[in-house]
């Protein structure tokens, strides 16, 4: 919007105020923006970080039961790779009775690369071949 001073080149002072602010939307904007931006880079790279762990817990559920019913190390590591993506290292401890499956995993997304975070989880299931010969339910 252009000003036109009234005849005589003469303004108010209201006039005069509102040629003092003309910058100040622009100004606070441009201050403003840095912080949304970097807000909303946080937030996404949270919610990656969350989808990123369910992936890692059902893929180590996965795991788990894949081992329990008697399935090869390889095997297990496979299904876990199928399940939370190709990036993911998983690991196989037996116990006798017990097999616990750990999966992890870098966050992936925008920020994944920048912040080294490595996200794990791990599930446990009975083995299967354990019971199979001893009557026990």
């Amino acid at each position: 919007m252009t000003h036109v001073p009234p005849a005589g080149g003469r303004s108010t002072p209201e006039q005069r105020g509102a040629l003092k602010e003309t910058g100040a939307v622009t100004a606070e904007f441009a201050v403003a923006l840095p912080a949304v931006v970097l807000l909303l880079a946080f937030l996404l790279a949270g919610g990656a970080a969350g989808m990123t762990q369910l992936r890692l817990e059902e893929a180590a559920r996965g795991g788990a039961r894949a081992a329990a019913r008697g399935e090869t190390g390889g095997a297990v590591e496979g299904t876990v790779r199928r399940l939370a993506g190709e990036g993911t290292s998983s690991s196989l401890s037996n116990d006798g009775e017990w097999l616990t499956v750990t999966a992890s995993s870098p966050v992936g997304g925008a920020l994944g690369s920048l912040i080294p975070w490595t996200l794990t989880a791990s599930a446990s299931a009975r083995s299967e071949s354990a019971h199979a010969g001893s009557g026990a339910p």
